[in-house]
């Protein structure tokens, strides 16, 4: 056989060598509730090319956000990458290098995340990043983490426009980390006061901007208070393409920012793999988790990169150590930062500006349907709406007369059952938003 080489005579020469009788006698100490009664239900063996089209027909049921008018966000973002990032990152240097540890071999992937974590700095109005970390919900429940270790307290305040993924993966942290996590409920409106909830055993303040619901905000008086309450201020960012046209959270008074950074270089992926950005103050550089790669200068005087401050070893100590994250998303970095290049401060900055255009055209559309009220009075390149129906039909619906319409909210809370979250970006043209608004009104009637 092609990929099973062995004989039958092969096998019971080898079961002869260990001593047993047949393969089955090396399963002997799985429990018999856990083995199956029957073959899995799949079809017989096939040719290769069988596969393929069997395969083919399963994923052609599949919508792909690129072949309808899509107006899905909440975390996740279509954004045009050029044909460029994909070319270069699946070069065999990139796309085959393994850790860094070795500087004299490793020069072009340290400075490649040497040049990420300057673009990232610079985005973010803070003085210092690392190398990058898994996506944006496991930056945010490090950034809880570091503040906890820098305050030397163990209670997070999380706001109530903190993305729902985000707060349930710092609450899983926090259930083994030791520390309390005060969540709040659905910030809908963006009117919530946080000011008052920060107390002697407040360690930090977890905000969003944009939010969960769409709202720009301006944290610097939060900012204010966190800090003379002995308290940090993290600002979470899920859409970085915001940061192109928003105040940055460094000049809000921001101590850390965990973002992701899917919306530049990186597709949708279904998901993932993603990268998690993270930022903060150069006096807090030795909490900071994951990776630092530095600049310096070799024997000859000729500038060079190193990983810096930190090994691999510190970082796998289990509860001794800064951080268990002893890795980055290199690839989904390099092309982050090949995206960035590409677009320069100009570009980025149309970039934003362009989406922050298509979302106000959606919006001044949409809220002239019947049934529809656009519910914020502030917002990026997504808002939220308020349906005279309850959100998740009629997203199904509109799914069948091939319009992806957004996000219900109560996928995530429950109760809010006639709000649905919606984004547009740069990908979305006039006719789009013609057929989402046509479509809407039909079924809301």
């Amino acid at each position: 056989m092609r990929y099973l080489p062995l004989t039958d005579a092969d096998r019971q020469e080898m079961l002869a060598t260990i001593g047993v009788s047949s393969v089955e006698s090396l399963f002997r100490d799985v429990p018999p509730a856990a083995l199956l009664a029957r073959p899995v239900d799949l079809p017989k063996a096939q040719g290769e090319l069988e596969v393929e089209r069997a395969l083919s027909r399963i994923a052609a049921k599949n919508v792909s956000a690129g072949s309808v008018p899509n107006f899905v966000g909440c975390g996740v973002y279509r954004h045009h990458v050029p044909a460029s990032v994909d070319h270069l990152i699946q070069r065999g240097e990139f796309l085959t290098s393994y850790t860094p540890y070795q500087p004299e071999v490793s020069q072009g992937t340290l400075q490649v995340l040497f040049e990420f974590q300057t673009q990232v700095s610079l985005l973010t109005g803070m003085e210092v990043a690392n190398a990058s970390l898994y996506d944006g919900a496991t930056a945010c429940a490090e950034a809880v983490m570091m503040a906890n270790r820098v305050s030397r307290r163990s209670k997070a305040i999380l706001s109530g426009g903190l993305h729902p993924h985000y707060r349930e993966v710092t609450e899983t942290h926090s259930r083994f980390a030791g520390f309390s996590v005060a969540a709040q409920g659905p910030d809908v409106m963006g009117t919530e006061d946080l000011i008052p909830l920060i107390d002697a055993e407040t360690s930090c303040v977890v905000v969003q901007n944009p939010g969960f619901f769409g709202h720009v905000r301006d944290w610097t008086a939060l900012g204010e208070a966190c800090h003379a309450a002995g308290a940090l201020l993290i600002v979470v960012v899920t859409e970085v393409v915001s940061l192109g046209a928003v105040e940055p959270p460094g000049a809000m008074g921001a101590d850390i920012v965990a973002a992701e950074g899917q919306s530049v270089g990186n597709a949708l992926n279904f998901g993932g793999p993603h990268v998690g950005l993270f930022a903060t103050r150069d006096r807090y550089v030795r909490q900071m988790p994951g990776r630092l790669a530095g600049q310096t200068v070799d024997a000859e005087g000729r500038r060079g990169w190193v990983l810096t401050l930190s090994t691999r070893e510190q970082h796998i100590r289990r509860e001794k150590a800064t951080s268990n994250i002893c890795t980055n998303s290199g690839l989904c970095a390099l092309a982050f930062s090949i995206h960035m290049a590409l677009l320069g401060e100009a570009g980025f900055t149309r970039l934003a500006a362009l989406n922050h255009a298509k979302a106000v055209e959606l919006a001044d559309r949409l809220g002239k349907v019947p049934g529809v009220e656009v519910l914020n009075r502030s917002f990026f390149n997504e808002f939220t709406l308020r349906l005279s129906k309850p959100a998740a039909p009629v997203v199904e619906d509109l799914a069948k007369a091939g319009v992806l319409a957004g996000v219900p909210a109560s996928r995530f809370y429950p109760g809010l059952a006639d709000l649905l979250l919606v984004a547009a970006t740069e990908t979305v043209t006039e006719e789009d938003i013609s057929t989402f608004a046509e479509k809407l009104e039909e079924i809301l009637r």
